[in-house]
């Protein structure tokens, strides 16, 4: 392609993203809304609950480096179209299925297209705008990780509620075929060319030491944070003795309000630091993990529910303060001709070592020590990530990249 692109078509395209990935989480999470519909219909234990949500995670993550390496080869935009008609379809395919191995196995091609899509989308819609905004666009983009989510806990519970668990699969799955089309036009930035050079493939993310820390330190967020969001609407449920509805309500209310102040926030706070230290993204994300600590203590251990949700929301805000920064750590770090791969390189890491087995982890620990006790393995996490935030900090002065699109 040999033509810029306006800012009101980089506008637009950021927007699609954004809607396209609203409905990536929308029907990743509705599975957890109607964990407690699932248990009673299917009449299966807390481990086989997990694993309807692990079995998404282990397909999403082994996909995702086959088709990080297609997306650096080849068209990254017919990838994430596929992608998006393959997770929705799937997503509808759960709300026919009637029994656990052919729910088992929707959930598991949701992670196939999810994959194709999750890829290469950051990279695609990183070439739209400049370094030094990146923090900003991506904490819009991942503004769909607690808006999704929320209403995947908002919708699952009130159509799973009152029309059964297989309508709401069903309801939320259909919309994302209607984008298939746009997304698959989609107009993206010319590249500078550069020297195509041996890259080593995925072994040379191996060398990249920032890479390697802003991956660790995702894994165990990931693992701490996939834990609480699969289990804490049934932790309200049984623990403080609310509805299916009501439990995904407040849960769902309280994510999106914290996740928009918090992901928002860790955009421009990590935009701000960046132009002033080159640690700034990683600066911002570790002291958030450092500050939800306590939070999820609260939240976890407190007798009353009032108490209880105030604690979910801060250490929902605090935790959502690292999604934009260290996103666009990936991206500053690597060339843009292997985003795809760096990301795909990520998504394995932090799923394969954090959500893939945390939820049948914390199920595990359910079964045999209640789901209180369970979910306090999160806190753990949440420390360790703040930690290689800061010792990626150290040294992520030596690795950035300066690799700019053509935006004139």
């Amino acid at each position: 392609m040999t033509t810029t692109l306006s800012s009101g078509y980089r506008r637009y395209a950021l927007i699609l993203f954004i809607g396209i990935n609203l409905l990536n989480y929308i029907d990743r999470q509705v599975l957890y809304a109607v964990f407690p519909l699932i248990k009673s219909s299917l009449q299966i234990s807390d481990t086989s609950l997990g694993l309807l949500g692990s079995a998404f995670m282990v397909v999403y993550m082994c996909a995702a480096p086959i088709f990080g390496w297609l997306g650096d080869r080849g068209s990254r935009v017919r990838l994430a179209a596929g992608g998006l008609g393959i997770w929705s379809l799937a997503t509808m395919l759960a709300g026919v299925a009637t029994g656990y191995n052919q729910l088992l196995g929707a959930r598991s091609l949701v992670g196939v297209g999810e994959a194709s899509y999750g890829t290469v989308a950051p990279g695609i819609l990183s070439d739209y705008f400049p370094q030094e905004k990146r923090g900003r666009i991506l904490s819009w983009f991942y503004l769909a990780i607690p808006v999704g989510s929320a209403l995947g806990y908002l919708l699952g519970g009130v159509i799973g509620e009152r029309f059964g668990w297989q309508s709401a699969f069903l309801m939320v799955g259909a919309p994302g075929l209607l984008l298939v089309l746009p997304l698959a036009l989609l107009k993206t930035v010319p590249m500078p060319k550069i020297e195509r050079r041996v890259s080593g493939g995925y072994a040379s993310f191996l060398k990249n030491r920032s890479f390697v820390l802003n991956t660790l330190a995702m894994t165990a967020m990931t693992f701490a944070m996939g834990g609480m969001a699969q289990w804490m609407p049934t932790f309200l449920h049984r623990v403080h003795g609310l509805g299916v509805e009501r439990g995904n309500l407040l849960f769902g209310g309280l994510t999106v309000v914290a996740g928009i102040i918090g992901t928002l926030a860790g955009g421009w706070l990590g935009d701000y630091f960046q132009r002033r230290r080159p640690d700034g993204y990683l600066l911002v994300s570790g002291w958030g993990f450092i500050c939800g600590i306590p939070a999820t203590m609260v939240a976890l251990t407190a007798a009353d529910l009032t108490t209880a949700l105030a604690g979910m929301f801060l250490a929902e805000l605090c935790l959502f303060l690292n999604t934009g920064p260290l996103n666009t750590v990936i991206v500053n770090v690597t060339r843009h001709d292997m985003r795809a791969m760096a990301f795909a390189a990520n998504i394995f890491v932090i799923h394969a070592l954090g959500d893939a087995i945390s939820p049948a982890f914390i199920g595990f620990l359910s079964d045999h020590w209640g789901l209180e006790r369970a979910l306090l393995s999160t806190v753990a996490a949440i420390l360790l990530a703040a930690v290689f935030c800061f010792l990626c900090g150290r040294r992520i002065a030596e690795d950035l990249v300066v690799d700019e699109p053509s935006l004139s």
